[in-house]
């Protein structure tokens, strides 16, 4: 198959066992059929069928669309795909409603291809497919982990380069330029099976993120601003990659949000705001990728939501 076409064996198998596959004018039905030199195999790809999954009107923060793909600012509190638990007000109800039809369908339905997520509580950027070319192209890149992914952290503590715990910490290493590196497996939890953890010596899915210290807050310094980079992208990678060198996300209930900010160090208003923040402290703020269609190199950036704006503005004494 021409690469172009985006036809994935599976979709190819499905096609052939729908009788969409001919040769000299006769419906090819057998996959394992011989072919000669000389044949002519036409394929028939039939209009995208409908989805299951119900269009809903509700507004988006669309930062780029084309005829190939959508970026797309997700804010706080939306679940990216249906699920068991939320099978309405998600991304892709949004977005078939959005697009009004106008999909070329992936994988034979006329779908948003999700390449990639973010948490229900982690706001910011999300590119989307609209056709089976640039599914496959995204998808590529993903999987090569040269897309570039950006977020913005709010962590407990401030990671510190000379710090000799952290340092001490398995899979915690230091690069150029103050960055910190965490590198290990991420699988489910043992015991919790809603929960990922940190595993080593080949267990798990590979994981590294990369984190910066952007600003620091209190005295001494109980809170910082980070920029993580992701160099893979697994389920909760920042959020578990932080908590296990021991800088858990604001407001993270999950993965140690829970520590209490000292009021001696960053002041009661401050303290009590932090305390009270309802949410992870995330947001992915820059992502990068090269057109799946045109090659053009494609940069964009998100600015943060208002209730971690704020929640910055109140550490900075600005409020």
């Amino acid at each position: 198959m021409p690469e172009e076409a985006a036809l994935s064996r599976t979709r190819l198998a499905k096609l052939i066992a729908d009788g969409a596959v001919m040769r000299r004018g006769e419906v090819l039905s057998d996959p394992k059929a011989k072919v000669v030199e000389g044949d002519e195999i036409a394929i028939i790809l039939p209009k995208a069928e409908e989805s299951h999954i119900g269009p809903e009107d509700i507004p988006l923060d669309i930062v780029w669309e084309d005829a190939d793909l959508v970026v797309v600012n997700k804010p706080v509190g939306m679940v990216v795909h249906p699920a068991p638990g939320t099978p309405k007000g998600t991304l892709v109800n949004a977005l078939l409603h959005h697009f009004g039809g106008a999909l070329s369908g992936v994988g034979g339905i006329a779908r948003p291809g999700i390449v990639h997520r973010i948490d229900k509580d982690t706001s910011g950027l999300l590119v989307v497919a609209k056709s089976d070319r640039a599914h496959h192209g995204l998808a590529a890149q993903f999987e090569a982990h040269s897309a570039d992914r950006a977020y913005l952290a709010l962590c407990h503590g401030a990671p510190n380069a000379g710090d000799p715990r952290l340092l001490g910490t398995r899979g915690v290493s230091m690069e150029s330029g103050n960055v910190i590196r965490i590198q290990s497996g991420l699988a489910r939890h043992k015991t919790d099976r809603q929960r990922q953890a940190v595993y080593f010596d080949g267990q798990g899915r590979h994981a590294v993120t990369r984190a910066r210290v952007l600003e620091s807050f209190g005295t001494p310094a109980s809170l910082a601003l980070v920029e993580c980079r992701l160099e893979t992208g697994r389920t909760h990678q920042i959020r578990v990659h932080m908590a296990h060198a021991g800088h858990g996300l604001v407001g993270d209930q999950t993965y140690g949000g829970r520590r209490k900010p000292s009021p001696a160090a960053l002041g009661e208003a401050a303290a009590a705001a932090v305390t009270g923040f309802p949410r992870q402290a995330l947001h992915a703020a820059e992502l990068g990728f090269d057109h799946p269609v045109s090659g053009e190199q494609l940069l964009f950036e998100a600015p943060l939501p208002e209730d971690m704006a704020r929640l910055l503005s109140v550490l900075r004494g600005e409020v």
